[in-house]
C-alpha cells in the first residue's frame, strides 16, 4: 500500500515560506552581481581604451604636423601619400573604436571641450574658437585630451533666422 502523506503543518509552511524567500533573495543577489560585473568591465573596457588613445595621440599629432610642413614641391611625393595614408588609417582607428575628434574652429568656446591658450580681441560679444593648434578627442562623454585653442570674440549669426 502507497504511503500516506501527512497533512502539512503550520511549521512546515512556514519553513518552505522562509526558504523560498531566502532562495527569491540569492537569485536577485546573483542577477545584480552580473549586472555589477557586467558594467564594471564596460567601464574598464573604456578606460583601457581612452589610455591606449592617450599614449597614441602624440604620434598622431606628429604625423599631422609633418604633413602641414611638408614643402610644396614634396606634396605629391610618394613618401608624402604614405604618411597621408598612415593619417587616414589611424583616423579610422580611431572612429571605428568610438573616438571622436572635438569639433573646434568655428565653434563657440567651451571650457568642457576647449583648452584657451591665448585670446585675440573682436568686435563681438561671443568667444568663439579661431585656430585648433592640437586636436581634442573624446570617447562617449569621456574628454581624452582637450582641444588646444586661440578664442577671439566675433558675432554669431542666428542660423534660425537665416533659414526663414
Amino acid at each position: 500500500m502507497p504511503a500516506k502523506k501527512k497533512p502539512a503543518t503550520a511549521e512546515s509552511q512556514q519553513a518552505i515560506q522562509e526558504l523560498t524567500e531566502a532562495l527569491q533573495r540569492e537569485r536577485a543577489d546573483a542577477v545584480n552581481i552580473r549586472r555589477r560585473h557586467d558594467e564594471q568591465t564596460a567601464n574598464l573596457k573604456s578606460v583601457v581604451k581612452a589610455n591606449v588613445v592617450r599614449e597614441l595621440l602624440p604620434a598622431i599629432d606628429n604625423l599631422e604636423r609633418s604633413l602641414i610642413h611638408t614643402p610644396a614641391e614634396l606634396a605629391d611625393h610618394d613618401y608624402v601619400k604614405g604618411v597621408q595614408g598612415v593619417v587616414k588609417q589611424f583616423g579610422k582607428a580611431l572612429s571605428d573604436i568610438g573616438v571622436e575628434r572635438i569639433p573646434t574652429v568655428g565653434q563657440p568656446f567651451d571650457p568642457r571641450y576647449h583648452e584657451a591658450v591665448s585670446m585675440e580681441e573682436g568686435t563681438g560679444t561671443v568667444e568663439v574658437v579661431s585656430e585648433e593648434l592640437q586636436a581634442g578627442y573624446r570617447l562617449g562623454e569621456e574628454i581624452i585630451r582637450h582641444a588646444m585653442v586661440r578664442v577671439k570674440m566675433m558675432q554669431v549669426e542666428n542660423n534660425s533666422e537665416s533659414e526663414e
